[in-house]
């Protein structure tokens, strides 16, 4: 078994220990294989290690590794996690799974723009600044509620859940995934298809058991399955 294998087999264990201590079920969190500035020959080893999810957060990066001759064709589902700005929605439209980062309705008109140019349906998740740093993307809390409504209404988009990345301190950090969970909670009761309203998508190496612990449906884990990034 290569090491790659190793990490993703090592990870599901501790998934499973934590989810049994919580009181969840295992198959009710999604690992999100974190691959960027990875080349694609280590995703094809997490693909042939039975890692299907994998993100990335450069738009030109995913472009190559999708199209790449190691990867191409694989039934991956992609999910682009980084900041997504307008300019580039049109590069990944209808090649994504699922874009966890829209942080403005203005993004989220672009993307709705160019699903219903392609005739296609696009999940995405709104970001969520929880912490509050002023170095972080996403909406506020309260500005979500606020301007969640413009959201609902745009067509071949469907919104999907929230998404967040918490503080470094594992306290604050629980406290944001807590208020992230809630603030899911009160969405769904303002939503037109509160059905849709599944996922969040929170945690990452350094708290995702904390995560699971308050409800997340996808943990997000780079260096942890592939080593060290490059930059």
């Amino acid at each position: 078994m290569g090491r790659i294998a190793q990490n993703l087999q090592q990870i599901d264990e501790e998934i499973r220990s934590v989810c049994s201590k919580a009181g969840r079920n295992p198959s009710d969190i999604r690992l999100i294989a974190v691959s960027k500035t990875k080349p694609a020959a280590l995703v094809k080893e997490a693909y042939d290690a039975g890692q299907l999810d994998i993100g990335e957060s450069y738009v030109q990066e995913f472009l190559e590794k999708q199209g790449s001759e190691k990867l191409s064709g694989l039934p991956l589902q992609w999910h682009f996690i980084g900041h997504l700005q307008s300019n580039k929605v049109k590069d990944i439209v209808g090649k994504v799974s699922l874009i966890h980062g829209i942080d403005k309705i203005g993004t989220a008109r672009e993307l709705s723009k160019r699903a219903s140019a392609k005739n296609v349906a696009a999940d995405y998740l709104i970001e969520i600044n929880t912490s509050g740093e002023s170095s972080k993307f996403g909406l506020s809390p309260d500005a979500l509620l606020s301007e969640a409504p413009y959201f609902f209404d745009l067509p071949n988009i469907r919104l999907r859940g929230l998404m967040t990345i918490a503080s470094p301190d594992r306290n604050k950090a629980r406290e944001e995934f807590r208020m992230l969970a809630k603030l899911l909670e009160q969405l769904k009761k303002i939503s037109p298809s509160p059905a849709l309203l599944t996922e969040l998508s929170m945690g990452m190496s350094q708290d995702y058991d904390i995560a699971i612990e308050e409800g997340t449906t996808m943990i997000r884990i780079g260096t942890a399955i592939f080593g060290s990034r490059q930059r």
